[in-house]
């Protein structure tokens, strides 16, 4: 943040409790108090080009919106960040404390005061092109991608072929959007078998004006590189950490667009960010339950508060977290991560209280967190198909099932790990496999009945082998 004043400086120090209208100065003004808080924590979207719908740049900008972000920062809807507090720390934390709102709710009920504009911090300055510099690789649509005005939002995968004649590690992702205003968020996926290709093909097939391209959430990748959502900022993996990119394979943007009310062609540009030489560690995922809940039983009734899954993993290594995120649609309620040692100590990984569809984001904690070998992590996801949840697409509530659509339901809580002694990396490795394995078995006896044809999605050999229990529940 950029603490231009000594007033402010004192003031954030104060506790993160309700604050005492004593221990705000007399007079709030711009130049002072506020502009130090704006351009350090809203300034990043809302400036030109971005995705954010206006600038909030000077005194003027800020003034004009004023009531209208008291109101969102009050909620806490901005700036977007949804880690909870006291469940791991991040970088690029975007959480504003007590003391910062009721600095500008003081501002705003006395009058919006500019103050001296002398003292008005200089307005942040950005990166012409890309944040984090040249990449190594840059690549681009032929063609451009037409998002209508209105209607629903749409899910578009977009393949780029990258034609490495050998293996590269990857240490960051970043991409320019013609239209930004209608890119809610990009997954990066890898594809060594052609798949993204194919479907492509199959999609064009016997038309002269086929969009770039193919849609839907379904796509079966070999790998993915991260992603990217409204309201981050792109950043490199720490500590030499990077990922694999095998020579020849393509990369595929999964892309979800929101129309805005103005009908754009967006043509994305990508930039790939290599290491110099192969990590010295190997970079883990871990997601429980596994396969965002494909196979848990995520059946939800309607009017459902509180629908419940959780699973565990034990840790048969020792590992340091890198990062952590959460994923689920418009149902999703509480996602929460927890490490519980032998010692029967319990660390607080990762929580989110009100999950909002519309801010998904990947978070590197400052530092890695050392967990030792027989820690049980623990993954939970509640969702609320009631009609006080006012993110509820349906009104009356529905029955939701698993299913690839915004409109069905799915939710995980992930890890990124690595091994503290990259010997047991393969092994750990495998241990996460043989979980997510094991989730699937158990599932087949249960008798779960999952239409993997519908959801596009190869059935697991395993599932073929394992005889499904007689009687047995499912979806």
């Amino acid at each position: 943040m950029l603490h231009r004043s000594a007033v402010l400086f004192v003031l954030l120090a104060v506790p993160s409790a309700a604050v005492a209208a004593d221990k705000l100065p007399d007079t709030v003004t711009f130049a002072e108090h506020v502009a130090p808080i704006v351009f350090a924590q809203c300034a990043d979207c809302h400036r030109p080009g971005q995705v954010a719908p206006f600038p909030l740049l000077s005194f003027e900008d800020t003034k004009k919106r004023a009531k209208t972000s008291l109101r969102v920062i009050k909620d806490r809807e901005m700036p977007p960040w949804q880690p909870a507090a006291g469940h791991g720390e991040f970088q690029g934390e975007r959480r504003l404390t007590d003391t910062q709102i009721a600095l500008f709710e003081k501002w705003v009920k006395t009058g919006m005061a500019e103050g001296d504009a002398s003292k008005t911090p200089a307005p942040p300055k950005f990166a012409d092109g890309w944040q984090l510099g040249k990449p190594d690789l840059i690549v681009k649509m032929d063609r451009s991608f037409d998002v209508p005005a209105d209607g629903p939002d749409l899910y578009q995968n977009f393949v780029f072929p990258l034609n490495l004649k050998e293996d590269k590690w990857v240490t960051a992702v970043e991409f320019q959007a013609t239209a930004p205003t209608v890119v809610h968020h990009v997954l990066y996926f890898t594809d060594d078998g052609g798949r993204g290709r194919e479907s492509e093909a199959k999609v064009a097939k016997g038309k002269t004006d086929a969009p770039p391209g193919f849609p839907g959430m379904g796509f079966r990748p070999s790998g993915a590189l991260g992603g990217w959502a409204v309201g981050a900022m792109p950043v490199k993996l720490p500590d030499g950490l990077a990922m694999p990119l095998p020579k020849g394979a393509d990369l595929v943007l999964q892309t979800h667009f929101h129309p805005s009310g103005k009908a754009e062609k967006e043509t994305l540009t990508v930039g790939l960010y290599f290491a110099d030489k192969a990590p010295k560690r190997t970079l883990h995922r871990l997601s429980l339950p596994p396969a965002f809940g494909l196979f848990s039983q995520v059946d939800i009734p309607a009017g459902k508060a509180d629908f419940n899954v959780s699973d565990e993993f034990t840790l048969p290594y020792d590992v340091d977290l890198v990062g952590a995120g959460a994923h689920a649609h418009y149902l999703g309620k509480t996602l929460s991560m927890t490490g519980t040692t032998p010692d029967k100590k319990v660390h607080k990984l990762f929580r989110i209280d009100d999950w909002n569809f519309n801010w998904q984001g990947q978070y590197l904690y400052k530092e890695f967190v050392r967990l030792p070998k027989g820690t049980v992590l623990r993954g939970e996801v509640t969702w609320d198909n009631s009609r006080d949840n006012v993110r509820n697409p349906s009104n009356p509530p529905v029955r939701v099932t698993w299913g690839e659509g915004t409109g069905d339901e799915m939710g995980s809580v992930g890890l990124m790990l690595v091994a503290a002694d990259e010997k047991d990396s393969d092994k750990l490795k495998q241990a996460i496999r043989q979980h997510t394995l094991e989730t699937v078995i158990r599932s087949r006896l249960r008798g779960d009945e999952i239409d993997f044809e519908r959801l596009g999605l190869p059935v697991p050999p395993v599932w073929k082998s394992s005889p499904p229990k007689k009687g047995g529940g499912g979806r």
